[in-house]
């Protein structure tokens, strides 16, 4: 079975059951609601708004064009091989230029379908109602550097950039991995402390420069990263400049280990 095969929505947290004398009104109500809603604002896809039989979901052509991630990938990099040469197999890039992370997993690549779609609205056109299927995808998608985290801490924005933008939304996806995970999520033991230049347009080495410490942990924050494995999360991985200067503040502030899971990635040459 695929990794991406629709499948029912696991739990997605602990709750407080409502008094059994009150368990059936209680769902009664809640189905109420939902047909509700459904009926004022009919589900509709996430990409390109056709309408679709349940929410947070993509419709049959943009679920088909969605360049999602499997094996067989990169054990360290996680980007995908054209063939299936057998487990623990690093690529290239891995072997000649190691990140600093230790492993990278993403939902799916980074192109001009609905991936490029997504990650444009959730970023700068408001798309909140975004956030919780992509966490969903993540959670997903890394569940293997799920199970051994101790932490999860979003990319931070400058302050700058965030007054701006008005929210983060490594941070967003962050806190909805947190919940499908019950790892627990640290949103300021990571700071940005340069306010570095957009990336687009830059080389790979410029991109490495312009992100030379641009992060650090706050003293007061050591506490929560000294020893742990940390799941570092972002949207999109490009050149790796980022989540590498991130991970090395990390390290740098105690952590053990880092491992790294965004929703898509760059993947050059196939």
């Amino acid at each position: 079975m695929s990794l991406w095969e629709p499948e029912a929505p696991g739990p997605t947290g602990t709750k407080i059951a409502p008094a059994p004398r009150f368990a059936g009104f209680a769902k009664a109500i809640r189905r109420v609601g939902r047909v509700g809603l459904d009926f004022l604002y009919p589900p509709a896809c996430l990409v390109c708004q056709t309408r679709t039989g349940v929410g947070d979901a993509l419709c049959s052509a943009c679920w088909g064009a969605m360049s999602f991630i499997e094996r067989p990938f990169c054990e360290r990099l996680g980007v995908p091989f054209g063939q299936d040469l057998g487990a623990g197999l690093l690529s290239p890039q891995a072997v000649a230029e190691p990140p600093v992370y230790e492993r990278a997993r993403a939902v799916a690549r980074y192109d001009d379908g609905p991936v490029r779609q997504l990650v444009y609205r959730l970023k700068y056109a408001d798309r909140t109602d975004l956030v919780r299927p992509l966490g969903r995808w993540m959670a997903r998608a890394g569940a293997e550097l799920l199970s051994g985290a101790d932490i999860i801490i979003p990319v931070p924005l400058h302050r700058l950039r965030l007054a701006s933008r008005r929210f983060n939304q490594a941070a967003a996806l962050a806190r909805v991995i947190a919940r499908e995970s019950g790892v627990a999520m640290e949103s300021f033991a990571l700071e940005r402390v340069k306010a570095t230049p957009p990336q687009v347009g830059l080389s790979k080495a410029q991109r490495a420069a312009n992100m030379q410490g641009a992060f650090r942990v706050p003293d007061a924050a050591r506490i929560c990263v000294t020893g742990k494995r940390v799941l570092l999360v972002d949207d999109v991985l490009t050149s790796g400049s980022t989540t590498n200067a991130a991970s090395r503040a990390l390290l740098r502030g105690g952590a053990a280990a880092v491992d790294v899971l965004v929703f898509a990635r760059v993947v050059t040459g196939g």
